[in-house]
């Protein structure tokens, strides 16, 4: 699985900015990870073989580098990729659902489509980090209103003092391969 030595070069790969997108925010940039392409590759294909034998049908990837991470591993499994975007990004008939941020409410939507109308599909859940947990309930609850059978909640790194894990892990079985602490 994720050997210690493949998480410390992941670790080491995710640049820290403070201050970003505002301050008090030290924000975790997965970008010198991803335009690693061996790292990367060793990434996605240690997911692969994690999920490999779930039969996943979709991998359903969070705005907006769950994106990356999602399609990639679709890609990987040979699974349908379906994106949850921010309120409005979205072209066709879709569901909505809103959590609170820490300076109001937000909304993330899906296609009414986006699994293919298929019942009970397997999906696996992915974002690149997990902080408070809102998002990832949020997008967790349209795959309920889609009937969608969500098998696990993956994350690349899990701020673990702000329990969004937790909260998630109460509704799914959950996965993160870093912990951070703020």
């Amino acid at each position: 699985m994720f050997s210690q030595k493949l998480k410390n070069q992941l670790h080491e790969a995710i640049r820290e900015i403070e201050g970003y997108p505002r301050a008090g925010i030290l924000f975790r940039d997965i970008t010198p990870l991803i335009n690693h392409p061996t790292l990367f590759f060793r990434l996605i294909e240690t997911l692969r073989v994690r999920y490999q034998h779930h039969s996943i049908d979709f991998v359903v990837g969070i705005e907006a580098r769950g994106f990356i991470l999602g399609a990639s591993l679709a890609y990987a499994l040979g699974a349908g990729f379906a994106p949850v975007r921010k309120k409005g990004k979205l072209p066709f008939k879709t569901i909505s659902a809103s959590y609170q941020m820490e300076y109001g409410m937000d909304s993330v939507e899906m296609h009414t489509d986006a699994l293919r109308e298929i019942k009970d599909a397997h999906v696996l859940l992915i974002d690149d980090l997990i902080a408070t947990g809102g998002t990832a309930l949020a997008s967790l609850e349209l795959l309920d209103r889609l009937q969608a059978k969500c098998l696990e909640a993956c994350f690349l790194i899990n701020l673990t003092e702000l329990g969004g894990l937790e909260k998630v892990a109460e509704k799914v079985n959950t996965f993160s391969i870093l912990e951070y602490p703020c």
